[in-house]
């Protein structure tokens, strides 16, 4: 029963909401990476290198073949698959670091008591009134 209870109270505080919003932008945030490098950084690629897709370039081990009855499958490294997937970590880690650089410049901004541009949160501003009393009352 108290694992119910535990459950109920993480979906009321809003962090099952909160999960299920990251997980759905996160997945349209995917398909954005995928046809910025498949629609837009590969092709310039594949222009430079013989017009082959990235994806399908590999490295044969061994061809295939039919002799009679028995057939042997293609053993290849299909290192083109890896460089993709290469491109697309670079591209979603490097759009990554820049929002959270900008959120944790945001959050600084917001911190900040002297900054005026931003509205301070509410807590931070309560923070700040009991740290002035406190001095004050110690002054005294």
């Amino acid at each position: 029963m108290k694992l119910l209870d535990e459950f109920k109270e993480f979906a009321i505080k809003g962090n099952m909401i909160d999960i299920a919003i990251g997980v759905i932008i996160g997945a349209a945030f995917n398909k954005v990476i995928d046809v910025l490098v498949k629609g837009i950084f590969l092709p310039p690629l594949a222009y430079i290198t013989d017009g082959q897709k990235w994806e399908n370039r590999k490295f044969v081990l061994r061809k295939a073949s039919e002799s009679g009855t028995t057939k042997i499958d293609e053993i290849a490294l299909e290192y083109g698959k890896l460089l993709e997937t290469t491109v697309d970590f670079i591209v979603i880690s490097i759009t990554v670091f820049i929002i959270v650089k900008m959120m944790n410049s945001l959050r600084k901004r917001a911190q900040d008591v002297k900054d005026t541009s931003v509205s301070t949160p509410k807590e931070i501003e309560l923070l700040s009134d009991i740290k002035s009393l406190l001095e004050k009352q110690n002054r005294s």
